[in-house]
């Protein structure tokens, strides 16, 4: 079987588009409020929870360093909500993804690496790999749906084994 390699290109709002938002203030216009102590970027992702009633929850995850080359053995998505990835501290992370789908297109999976000033909303369905840290202890802010066992009736996760293929990311 021959070998896929990833290798993370910048992330731009551009090259993202098709799996989300890239959450970032460069660029983006901002309104001066607090009496000209802060300056308010809004609208930078759109969070979709709203399905069958949810609700939006915000979480910190703390995440240990990935070793790389990682193999990337399964893709999950989150068919009926967004995701959204911000990190703190301005720590780099990397992000796997292919566009929604049945199933995971691996020929048109993209590696991207965000500065550490940049975040990622995944639309809905978008697949992609679990959060890659290049750093221990790296902390997340993640915007995404409340999950209510007691009275959840959705799909929160779908996952995709890809062991059966040998698909690597490597940094450049």
């Amino acid at each position: 079987m021959n070998s896929i390699i990833l290798k993370p290109q910048p992330l731009t709002k551009q090259s993202f588009n098709q799996f989300g938002d890239v959450v970032e203030i460069q660029n983006h216009e901002y309104k001066v409020i607090n009496n000209g102590y802060a300056h308010k970027y809004s609208n930078l992702a759109s969070i979709d929870t709203s399905e069958a009633e949810g609700n939006t929850a915000v979480h910190i995850f703390v995440a240990k360093k990935r070793a790389l080359p990682l193999h990337i053995d399964m893709l999950e998505r989150h068919p009926l909500f967004s995701q959204c990835f911000i990190p703190r501290g301005k720590k780099e992370f990397l992000i796997v993804v292919a566009p929604p789908a049945d199933k995971p297109n691996i020929e048109r999976m993209v590696a991207f690496i965000s500065n550490g000033d940049q975040g990622v909303n995944f639309s809905r369905g978008v697949w992609h790999f679990p959060l890659i840290s290049l750093e221990n202890e790296s902390q997340f802010i993640i915007i995404d749906r409340q999950y209510e066992p007691e009275i959840d009736n959705i799909e929160q996760c779908d996952i995709y084994d890809l062991k059966r293929f040998n698909i690597l990311l490597e940094m450049t």
